[in-house]
């Protein structure tokens, strides 16, 4: 991954865009030599948000489980059939 300084990006804002768009790399702008932000490109960021969502969704199944929030494989059945048929 590349480090651009926030000037460069405000310079060559359209051109750092399409690397990114491109190559699907993302790039770390620094300001005042320190990491500022990520600039991403739209597929790669949607790409993560679908990810973290899915890991979300396991962190709270596993903290049910370890909660005692379970129900018997026929009964989530029954449950979910509602939403099924």
């Amino acid at each position: 991954m590349r480090a651009e300084l926030v000037t460069t990006l405000k310079r060559k804002a359209t051109d750092i865009i399409a690397q990114i768009s491109e190559e699907h790399e993302p790039v770390l702008i620094t300001q005042h030599g320190l990491p500022a932000a990520y600039l991403v490109d739209v597929e790669t960021y949607e790409s993560m948000e679908a990810r973290i969502h899915l890991l979300e969704g396991i962190a709270k199944g596993e903290k049910a489980i370890k909660d005692g929030r379970v129900v018997a494989h026929d009964e989530a059945e029954r449950r979910m059939s509602r939403w099924l048929d």
